[in-house]
């Protein structure tokens, strides 16, 4: 009986574990022709709370060095809503 629970109990912590969706949704672009440098940023909130992490455009910018940006793109991925990344994908030159 007990290695049955336990067995279950790993089965759901793995399916947990395992469980997350993510999504990339289009925010903005721009007049400027799509360049091929990429800059990105990204923040983590774990239940509710956000760590000093930057997930801004002006911080993907000067990843990339990219002083003309042409997209801007966010990425969402969540697992289970109580770990959370956004990630801001920019293009440009």
């Amino acid at each position: 009986m007990k290695n049955n629970f336990l067995r279950c109990a790993f089965v759901v912590l793995m399916t947990i574990s395992f469980s997350s969706c993510s999504i990339t949704m289009p925010v903005t672009a721009t007049s400027n022709p799509v360049g091929s440098k990429v800059g990105k940023s990204s923040a983590t909130v774990v239940l509710g709370f956000a760590f000093d992490e930057d997930a801004s455009i002006k911080s993907a910018a000067k990843q990339g060095g990219i002083s003309k940006i042409s997209t801007v793109d966010i990425k969402t991925k969540s697992i289970l809503g109580l770990v959370v990344t956004y990630e801001t994908i920019i293009t440009g030159e």
